[in-house]
């Protein structure tokens, strides 16, 4: 996955901690770790009798052995590959879920209905597991850069034009850089660079950060990344706009920023990452399996 470093931002006189536009809960960096469970550490796999496991869980073996195949394939610019689990046994499902394993970015979307989509990518980069509420006959693996559902969340459960009222009084600088954000929005198109509004650089008061986010508002995406340090990833409820938001150890924010642009970049499996874990599953299946 891709790094990213940043300054700390600017805090308002009188203020202790630095503020960002988009408040932080400490419920809402550990909201999307709370889905997807039970998935054992591959070193468990040493201890189990792989030819039986082979026998009892044909399969899971065979799934696997497909979702390998997809991902020696894959590529960035390519579709998803989804690969469903609703004909697999329990022990079956259990197995994938100890293969595939808890990496290093999970997430939910908020889905018409009241249902939710939990995300979790595995130790596997690229290979993601998803799963539609509870309901294990809705889960399956995918394989790509980003689940689709996440893709089609921000296209399709968001407004398309932001929408900007008077500002209220006591407000700084938020017009034009709610002007900016529209503008970036209505402009950008798939395969175009996203840009990076960085807050940590812009002196805002707290109207003008109060007002910015009942601008764009929130949206059905939540993404959390726990690789070197924390990372929050929302969407907004403006198409093509989010919230990128990055935390140090004690979860105090280091950088504020809004990004106009597709899914962002730390969000998703970079091109290497494919190969790599291509190569990777096969070692798991031809040591533990053949």
């Amino acid at each position: 996955m891709k790094q990213f470093s940043g300054s700390h931002p600017i805090a308002p006189r009188k203020c202790e901690q630095p503020m960002s536009v988009f408040p932080i809960a400490a419920e809402s960096l550990d909201a999307a770790h709370s889905g997807l469970t039970a998935a054992g550490e591959l070193a468990k796999l040493a201890s189990l009798d792989g030819i039986e496991l082979a026998r009892n869980c044909p399969n899971a073996i065979a799934l696997l052995s497909s979702v390998g195949a997809a991902i020696s394939g894959q590529k960035s610019d390519l579709p998803t590959q989804l690969f469903r689990l609703g004909n697999l046994s329990d022990l079956e499902r259990k197995l994938i879920a100890d293969v595939l394993g808890e990496g290093e970015l999970a997430g939910v979307v908020a889905l018409p209905g009241g249902r939710v989509a939990q995300i979790q990518e595995s130790v596997l980069a690229g290979i993601w597991r998803v799963r539609i509420e509870t309901d294990a006959a809705h889960e399956y693996v995918e394989v790509g850069a980003i689940p689709e559902i996440v893709r089609r969340a921000a296209t399709d459960l968001t407004s398309s034009d932001l929408m900007i009222g008077a500002a209220p009084e006591g407000a700084m600088n938020v017009l034009p850089v709610l002007a900016e954000i529209r503008e970036r929005a209505l402009a950008w198109r798939s395969g175009m660079r996203s840009q990076i509004i960085n807050f940590s650089l812009l002196p805002m008061s707290a109207v003008d950060q109060a007002f910015l986010q009942q601008s764009v508002g929130n949206g059905p995406i939540q993404l959390i990344s726990r690789g070197y340090g924390t990372c929050r990833v929302l969407a907004t409820g403006i198409r093509n706009v989010w919230s990128v938001q990055f935390f140090n150890a004690m979860d105090t924010i280091i950088l504020d920023t809004l990004e106009v642009g597709g899914v962002p970049a730390v969000a998703l499996a970079a091109e290497e990452d494919f190969s790599d874990s291509a190569e990777r599953l096969q070692e798991i299946i031809k040591a533990y399996f053949e």
